[in-house]
């Protein structure tokens, strides 16, 4: 490997194949670090508030909020792992060595491909409570809701330690010189991580989203009938329409801000080219995909005027007080 004269070296003992030490920072280097930072923070921040409003609260002990749990876990350790180690990827070298380098990887893909997995059972979940509520109650409870957020998160480390399992053998095979960390998905592994990750779960969600959103118009167009019918008052109707609009709205906020936050990333799949994470791969990219965990306690939590009211107790720590668990949040 040939070396600059003058420049630094991860492991200068290893003069012909360390890798040489990014750049110092500059004022526009030094901004975007500030920023992935406080991404992160602000990750970690959401999702811990609805970690531990739907923990504290046992009115919020419902099979729905379980899912957004789940959800809010992976996410959070989004922000607590994978943000942080990939500003390390990005700024620094690697000095924790192979081992740490292929378990960073193995669980980034397990925290992601489980937020997915999250997100798809949210889908089901809110399929059936619009679309067969009369049996909903039945079909849906604790116990099952506990058994498939399980299942989500062991199918998911039994399906990315499958796909790794090369990398796993051989975690610095893809390194061009040492003090880097590199995962490489090859053309077969690509597609079928493309598939189960992105293509299979986006088709559930927007079939799934589709079908709710055609149910909630379709009820809402029968109770306008039915009200104007009834009392022939006009306004009726503007709310009717409003309910409707604000239905599309959600559900497109949903599944638009997934294929934003996953499309950058799978795209080389999409033109048959090998998907590579790496400090050299696109720093935007990666981060945007780590983005959609941000998103997800604002798309799924914020709509939900509990999560305001439950905010405001734990901030002001009234969640400290006797009984507060029994506090009427709904």
């Amino acid at each position: 490997m040939d070396t600059p004269e003058g420049a630094e070296l991860c492991f200068p003992q290893l003069l012909n194949s360390s890798c040489r030490k990014p750049m110092p920072l500059q004022s526009d280097g030094m901004l975007v670090l500030i920023l992935l930072s406080f991404i992160s923070l602000l990750t970690a921040a959401l999702n811990m508030l609805v970690i531990i409003s739907i923990s504290h609260f046992r009115q919020l002990h419902s099979p729905t909020n379980l899912l957004l749990l789940s959800l809010a876990v992976s996410d959070l350790l989004v922000g607590l792992l994978l943000m942080p180690v990939d500003i390390l990827l990005t700024e620094a070298c690697w000095f924790l060595g192979d081992l740490m380098c292929a378990l960073y990887y193995v669980v980034d893909f397990i925290i992601t491909s489980s937020s997915v997995g999250n997100m798809v059972l949210i889908s089901i979940d809110r399929y059936l409570a619009i679309c067969d509520p009369l049996h909903y109650t039945t079909r849906v409870t604790m116990d099952r809701t506990k058994i498939c957020v399980c299942l989500c998160w062991i199918c998911s480390i039994l399906y990315n330690s499958l796909i790794l399992q090369d990398f796993l053998r051989q975690p610095d095979s893809q390194n061009s010189c040492y003090g880097e960390c590199v995962v490489v998905l090859n053309h077969i592994t690509g597609n079928v991580d493309f598939v189960f990750t992105f293509i299979g779960p986006i088709t559930v969600i927007i079939v799934l989203y589709m079908r709710v959103f055609v149910v909630a118009v379709t009820q809402a167009r029968a109770m306008r009938s039915h009200i104007a019918a009834v009392t022939l008052h006009r306004p009726v109707a503007v709310t009717a329409k409003k309910s409707e609009m604000k239905a599309a709205r959600t559900l497109g906020v949903v599944v638009v801000v997934f294929l934003i936050c996953f499309c950058p990333y799978y795209s080389p799949s999409l033109i048959g080219e090998e998907i590579e994470d790496s400090s050299s791969s696109s720093t935007f990219v990666v981060w945007l995909l780590y983005f959609n965990s941000c998103l997800n306690p604002v798309i799924y939590a914020f709509f939900y005027p509990w999560f305001r009211k439950s905010i405001k107790l734990i901030v002001t720590l009234k969640i400290l007080q006797p009984d507060s668990c029994d506090t009427k949040i709904l």
